[in-house]
């Protein structure tokens, strides 16, 4: 039997450094299409959202996926069916903070294109994903 043990990205890792600039990128970006940032990196209850923001009278819960290229595919391809369960976990447990009000939520996933040398590229998924029936809000 292996044991798997798990690294904490450091500021250092070239990968940890993409993924913030991505952050920090599409939270420009959002805000320029009239959303409002609400938190950044919530992390509780073993779930996780990079942007809780609010467009309108929405609730809006933000996966962001950065790459340097398309070579391995569409930013979006890599939310998978656990890391939506990750996003809904704490999506979950941010409405527990909020006592479960009665509110409109979607889950969103911001695609950041960061070719060398040229401009950040975005693409905003809306409703990306829904809430499984199998889980009760």
């Amino acid at each position: 039997m292996t044991r798997r043990t798990f690294r904490t990205p450091t500021p250092t890792d070239p990968r940890h450094r993409l993924g913030r600039q991505g952050e920090e990128l599409a939270a420009r970006h959002l805000r320029r299409c009239g959303y409002k940032i609400l938190y950044r990196r919530f992390r509780e209850t073993g779930g996780e959202i990079d942007l809780v923001c609010r467009q309108a009278d929405t609730l809006v819960f933000v996966e962001v996926k950065t790459r340097a290229s398309l070579a391995h595919g569409r930013p979006a391809e890599a939310v998978d069916a656990a890391k939506e369960r990750l996003i809904i976990r704490g999506a979950l447990a941010w409405l527990r903070l909020l006592d479960r009000p009665e509110i409109i939520f979607r889950f969103d996933i911001v695609e950041v294109l960061l070719a060398p040398g040229g401009q950040p590229e975005f693409a905003v998924i809306q409703n990306a994903f829904t809430l499984p029936q199998s889980y009760i809000y």
